[in-house]
């Protein structure tokens, strides 16, 4: 990418703030899809190896692509220029806006691009999982499924269970993001609810082989999880989803159909998701091929490079935006004041995921609302700078991915009349950042490895 796309006011009037852009470009960078898939693909001749994996093509009529997620596009024309003239076809679905014209050509006619919505789930979404279906639906031994994962994918790849509405899977989605619930949690209750998740492609696909690339954009790489598993066996069950409801006290807002299937599973009374040592899965190989640890490591050797001092602090990074604004800011004060614990100029980088708790109507993302938390704290720290990331570029509902917040924020935010403290009190990051001109906005970067949060102290 380029770098100038992370600009920033304050990046723009510090003398380090054109390294820091480059840092985060190295980052994003380092796990463009494509080359990703190169890295793991490889034909020669006849042989096609997958990681460790070799598929013979001469015992396959047929090779399909099919795949939900904001990467989607970049991984299948990767795929398709390996494949060349031995692909048949396939259906990838993509968030709004994640397709390029570069990718379009390379897999036109064979391959369908779709868009849908995320984060919540729309009718395109369903119309896309609809025809996925179809498709796996006429496969068979002779057919090769290669399945290309990215992070979006629960909500792009839509199929309701019988008895469940798109309406219930909005309303509930809405309800599980406002209350602050896990991609873990949320994602152990789309297993439950949608036919395609959990398993539920690759036991359409069966007895069709299945070699499934990933994308990871949970933390922790768990395959389960990401991309609710569609092709991965499901730990968990009926009355783990219920009691997710109920932990966070949603249940009596919850859609009623939702309920009563959840309450049907845990009594038995619905067939449980695809378990390991399902025979419909024994054909399935999943692959990791990217993920929030390579970004970081990248990061990690441009900032060395750039001539910080660098530290990584973890990759794990959960837990409530704000909170974790503060913790990171508070690393920032300390490196400020006694050098610890890395002396300057330094530069220390986390990788992970938080959550925000809805309080007010504001409007922002999680990496924004981790900013805006972290601002107070950094006044005391001269010449710290934080910067927070969504590596797809989009944060929550927002154009931005992010922002950047300095010991100078909120200074300049009083001088133009705006209480930062209000701000976070609403949740309105957004409208805070853009005044300042401090938002991350460099646009889909059509990959998708959680988020990163750079302290830059010199």
């Amino acid at each position: 990418m380029n770098p100038e796309s992370f600009l920033t006011g304050t990046l723009r009037a510090l003398p380090h703030g054109a390294a820091v852009t480059r840092i985060l470009a190295a980052a994003v960078a380092a796990v463009e899809p494509g080359a990703a898939v190169r890295r793991c693909l490889r034909r020669t001749g006849e042989c096609l190896h997958i990681g460790d994996a070799m598929y013979d093509l001469r015992t396959f009529d047929r090779i399909w692509i099919v795949g939900a997620g904001k990467a989607g596009a970049p991984m299948a024309a990767a795929v398709a220029d390996i494949l060349g003239e031995r692909l048949t076809g396939g259906v990838v679905v993509v968030k709004e806006g994640h397709i390029a014209a570069e990718h379009m050509a390379a897999l036109r006619p064979r391959v369908e691009v779709l868009e849908a919505g995320h984060p919540i789930p729309d009718a395109r979404g369903v119309a896309a999982g609809e025809q996925i279906a179809d498709l796996l639906h006429h496969t068979g031994e002779r057919d090769l499924v290669l399945a290309l994962i990215s992070g979006g994918g629960s909500a792009l790849l839509t199929r309701p269970a019988p008895g469940i509405t798109l309406d219930d899977l909005q309303r509930l989605t809405t309800l599980l993001l406002a209350c602050g619930a896990s991609i873990n949690e949320i994602n152990t209750l789309r297993r439950h609810l949608d036919i395609l998740k959990g398993g539920g492609l690759a036991h359409l696909a069966a007895p069709s082989p299945v070699a499934t690339l990933i994308l990871s954009d949970v933390v922790g790489d768990p395959l389960d999880v990401i991309a609710s598993g569609p092709t991965v066996a499901d730990p968990t069950t009926f009355a783990d989803a219920l009691s997710v409801l109920e932990r966070y006290g949603v249940t009596d807002q919850a859609p009623a159909a939702i309920l009563d299937r959840l309450q049907r599973g845990t009594r038995g009374e619905i067939a449980e998701t695809p378990k390991p040592g399902d025979p419909a899965l024994a054909r399935v190989h999943n692959l990791i091929i990217g993920s929030n640890r390579l970004a970081v490591e990248a990061a990690l050797t441009t900032a060395r490079n750039e001539g910080f001092n660098t530290l990584l602090l973890t990759t794990f990074l959960q837990g409530e935006a704000r909170v974790v604004g503060r913790v990171l800011a508070a690393i920032a004060r300390e490196i400020a004041v006694s050098n610890q614990p890395i002396p300057r100029p330094a530069c220390v980088i986390a990788g992970g995921e938080t959550t925000v708790t809805l309080r007010g109507d504001g409007r922002g993302g999680r990496n924004q609302e981790l900013a805006l938390a972290a601002a107070a704290d950094l006044a005391g720290a001269p010449g710290a700078l934080l910067v927070a990331l969504a590596t797809d570029g989009g944060d929550g509902p927002t154009d931005a991915a992010g922002a950047v917040v300095s010991n100078a924020t909120i200074p300049r935010a009083a001088a133009l009349g705006i209480d930062a403290t209000a701000a976070l009190a609403r949740n309105d990051s957004y409208p805070f950042f853009a005044a300042l001109d401090d938002l991350l906005r460099p646009g889909p970067t059509q990959t998708n490895v959680n988020d990163l949060a750079l302290i830059v102290v010199v």
